[in-house]
């Protein structure tokens, strides 16, 4: 009997979620479908793909509305179950942006955990509370069935303490108030790779441009997190699709009294209407703004550049050096121009890009005798959640996929 992971990745308004088949090895897993219905309170649409490209469905729920969560997870679960048949689903795992200080490592769900990542809310108001609705949603329909939570934030636990701390009263520290860091998943991911491109990278000073309409890097050292862009929020560090990145704080205050802007409006602002949308006022999307001849497109390709150059020698110092710089996500692993603009900010530290290798998108894009290796790696984060996840249920021996 066949036996499938299911991966959910819950958003505010859309679920996403990938099956993996476990092969011939029982800790072999092998993608199988993904798919997403999206459109929740609106409009919504439910389409799965085979991993081969096939459309298993392909449905606009003829202008049906699915109005939360737990109704979008009873119709993924009817559909799963017609097209599982008789084979088995062996757990969930979650994608979770915030695990806290407490959870550095995948857990398996129970009340206790899910009551604590609750309480985590505050920390991330328009992320948490849609991870954990499919999680509540599922112990509802399936109560045996076996859930695990991997955190965005785990990755970066093994920062030196002075690295997460913010010059704040320590009475707000020990409220929770730090730097966290987040995409921790995908770097996780990617520093599993590492070794297989170069043994070399395995103790490596890293840096990993993890670069999408969510955008952050991170500094690795021997395949560990050391510092990383984002901070408290995924709001923290480099110009993003629509989020605005590092800012002063005194903006903030400006903005409150100068502007009267609340709290709702401030979020909105930030998250919303900032980063390329903003500078641009055209799009968010980098496709968009490569393809255009208009100048504030321009201006914001080049502030989203010039963002990721400088911090990529903050990282630089933070790790005492560098010796890789690897580019991944969904800009990351597609632009050519983008990585040619952010590796020519980075030829002081001795990179030298092979132009051709870069134009082909192939792995190594750095010339031979450049001092700072670079390189392109595809990241999947789906596939670390499903790694751990098997682990989790009891699968604790190496996972290949």
């Amino acid at each position: 009997m066949d036996k499938f992971l299911l991966v959910v990745n819950a958003g505010s308004s859309s679920i996403k979620f990938t099956a993996y088949k476990t092969g011939a090895s029982p800790h072999r897993l092998v993608a199988d479908f993904s798919g997403q219905l999206d459109g929740i309170n609106n409009r919504s649409r439910f389409w799965v793909k085979k991993a081969d490209g096939e459309t298993l469905l392909n449905c606009p729920l003829n202008g049906q509305t699915v109005p939360d969560h737990a109704a979008a997870i009873a119709r993924i679960l009817a559909w799963l179950e017609d097209y599982l048949g008789a084979a088995r689903l062996l757990a969930v795992g979650h994608r979770i942006v915030h695990g806290g200080p407490q959870y550095c490592t995948p857990v398996l769900l129970n009340e206790k955990i899910l009551q604590d990542l609750e309480g985590l809310i505050p920390l991330a108001p328009l992320h948490q509370p849609h991870n954990l609705a499919p999680v509540r949603a599922l112990q509802k329909a399936q109560p045996s069935l076996p859930q695990v939570a991997c955190f965005d934030t785990a990755f970066h636990q093994t920062q030196p303490a002075i690295a997460q701390r913010f010059a704040l009263p320590r009475d707000l520290t020990a409220e929770g108030i730090r730097k966290y860091g987040f995409h921790g998943l995908s770097y996780e991911y990617v520093a599993t790779l590492l070794p297989t491109l170069d043994a070399k990278l395995e103790k490596a000073r890293v840096v990993v441009a993890h670069l999408g309409s969510g955008a952050s890097l991170c500094a690795l050292h021997e395949g560990r997190s050391v510092a990383t862009t984002m901070g408290f929020s995924p709001l923290d560090g480099l110009v993003m699709g629509t989020r605005c990145g590092s800012i002063d704080p005194g903006v903030l205050l400006y903005l409150m009294e100068r502007h009267n802007m609340d709290l709702s409006q401030l979020q909105t602002l930030l998250y919303h209407q900032s980063g390329l949308l903003g500078v641009s006022g055209l799009s968010s999307d980098m496709r968009t703004l490569l393809a255009s001849d208009d100048p504030f497109a321009k201006e914001a390709i080049d502030l989203f550049v010039y963002r990721v150059g400088r911090e990529i020698g903050s990282l630089a110092a933070a790790l005492g050096g560098l010796q890789a710089l690897v580019f991944t996500g969904g800009i990351g692993e597609n632009s050519a121009q983008i990585r040619q603009q952010v590796c020519q900010q980075a030829a002081w530290l001795g990179l030298d890009l092979d132009q051709a290798a870069n134009a082909a998108g192939v792995s190594c894009i750095s010339t031979p005798g450049s001092k700072l290796a670079a390189w392109t790696v595809p990241t999947d984060e789906n596939l670390m959640i499903a790694r751990h996840t098997l682990k989790q249920i009891g699968f604790s021996e190496a996972i290949s996929g």
